[in-house]
């Protein structure tokens, strides 16, 4: 996580950009009251990743639904990672590149212990459709 606390966004590779971006995205549809992954659906396409999208919704899904405390994004614009963009994109990290202990010891202090298996899996379906899509999630560079 801290890796990736309060740096800038510019200084994530394309990989994390998009992925910040779309937990952004995400976040930003559902404090409308609009469907995020019907709002994302677009770009996810776009980048060859509507395959990916499916799991990625139902993992922010359960995460912002079922949080012990309600999980803040920055806005769109912002150019600096905020306390809970950088706990995700390392939980996002740690799913690509294979450490479920630490996937799972980390989220079960987010969600609860219920919950724990289907954030990790629905992650790990889409790190997986994202390494397909050609996404290096397990890749993801912390700023330097």
């Amino acid at each position: 996580m801290y890796d990736f606390l309060d740096r800038p966004v510019t200084e994530l590779d394309n990989d994390g950009r998009f992925l910040l971006w779309a937990m952004r995205g995400w976040a930003h549809s559902a404090s409308k009251g609009n469907c995020p992954a019907q709002s994302l659906a677009r770009a996810f396409a776009g980048y060859n990743a509507a395959a990916v999208l499916p799991d990625f919704h139902m993992a922010m899904a359960l995460v912002s639904r079922r949080a012990s405390e309600r999980i803040m994004v920055a806005p769109m614009a912002c150019h600096r990672i905020c306390e809970h963009e950088a706990l995700l994109l390392a939980l996002w990290r740690d799913v690509g590149i294979g450490r479920r202990e630490n996937v799972r010891a980390t989220l079960a202090h987010v969600v609860p212990c219920d919950t724990v298996a289907a954030v990790a899996q629905a992650m790990s379906r889409a790190s997986a459709a994202m390494t397909i899509a050609g996404f290096g999630i397990a890749l993801i560079n912390p700023p330097a």
